[in-house]
């Protein structure tokens, strides 16, 4: 694997050092150089994007358990990291990738739900076929494919009984044209996806190209049930 930045390692360290040794119920008032580190990213991207700090956070945590559970999975974009964050609603922009490497946000862009989540606001997620609907947790970025959609990217999801069957139900990347001001005007919202996060046709193949092959990418809802279960936000167990 490539080295990383100092605040992409720092990340990694943090990560693995509370899997090793969970912290306790009070907040140590000492942070270690590593939260340190993790903290002014997590501050960097905050103050330069409309994400919560609390999901980016998620998020880094849960790329962090990734890397410690399969070291021998793909490295290739490992600085990348790609954040959806769905409780926002569909006419606002709400699909980030980061570089994490040189802490510099590279889109910031509007994406689709599936048609079973909600309207203008994704409330209902599944990892069921024929449900059309968006699934939450971490993906890991795949290869690239030409189909009725135009230019896709697979996505494969890591989380067992939340995202795993992305690959079953087709849960790609791709661009669509009812990802538009003119739905928006219309609608009140962005047109709907049967399950995949679907990018105005403009820059689809540019985020497409700049994450495929191995990034990760963060699906976010406040799911209680997700949240206290998934294995990459409870301790990378």
């Amino acid at each position: 694997m490539r080295a990383l930045s100092t605040a992409a390692a720092a990340i990694a360290l943090a990560g693995m050092t509370a899997a090793a040794n969970p912290a306790p119920a009070a907040t140590s008032a000492v942070a270690t150089p590593a939260t340190r580190e993790v903290e002014a990213t997590v501050r960097t991207f905050a103050d330069s994007t409309a994400l919560d700090a609390k999901v980016i956070r998620l998020a880094l945590n849960a790329a962090t358990c990734a890397r410690a559970a399969d070291p021998a999975s793909p490295a290739r974009n490992d600085r990348l990291l790609t954040v959806i964050d769905y409780s926002k609603p569909s006419t606002e922009p709400r699909l980030w990738v980061l570089d994490l490497a040189r802490e510099r946000v590279l889109f910031e862009e509007r994406v689709a739900h599936g048609q079973g989540s909600g309207d203008n606001y994704a409330t209902r997620f599944s990892n069921l076929d024929g449900s059309h609907q968006t699934s939450l947790g971490l993906f890991r970025t795949a290869d690239t494919y030409v189909g009725s959609n135009g230019y896709s990217l697979r996505l494969d999801g890591l989380e067992p009984g939340v995202n795993d069957r992305a690959r079953e139900r087709a849960i790609v990347m791709h661009g669509a044209p009812y990802v538009s001001e003119g739905n928006i005007r219309t609608l009140g919202r962005l047109g709907r996806s049967h399950g995949c996060p679907a990018l105005r046709p403009a820059i689809a193949r540019q985020v497409i190209d700049t994450i495929k092959d191995g990034s990760l990418v963060f699906a976010y809802y406040p799911d209680r049930q997700w949240l206290d279960g998934s294995r990459f936000l409870n301790g990378c167990s």
